[in-house]
Parts: C-alpha cells; sequence; structure tokens
C-alpha cells in the first residue's frame, strides 16, 4: 500500500482512504455496528489506515 506523509506532524497514512460516514448516518439509516465493525477491520486487514469519520 502507498503511504504518504499526514501535514506536518510525519504521521504516514495509506493513500487510499476509507469514509465512514455513512456507517452510522449521513445518505440513510446507520449500519448495523457488527456490520460497521466488519467493514472497518476488513479495510485494516487490507492496509488502509486512513479513515475518513466527518
Amino acid at each position: 500500500m502507498i503511504k504518504r506523509k499526514l501535514g506536518n506532524s510525519g504521521l504516514e497514512v495509506s493513500a487510499l482512504g476509507m469514509g465512514c460516514m455513512n456507517l452510522s448516518f449521513g445518505t440513510g439509516p446507520a449500519a448495523d455496528i457488527n456490520d460497521g465493525l466488519a467493514t472497518i477491520r476488513a479495510a485494516v486487514e487490507r492496509g488502509i489506515t486512513f479513515c475518513d469519520c466527518q
């Protein structure tokens, strides 16, 4: 997975990010908590370390 530095902090995150807003609200009803956790865990297992939660 390609990584990029985030700002001046030196923190490195995956170049590919995951939007998480629709897991709890947004365009429809919230996902089941277990489904949401499984989705996030699957992303992390695949190397995604940048999650956008806003």
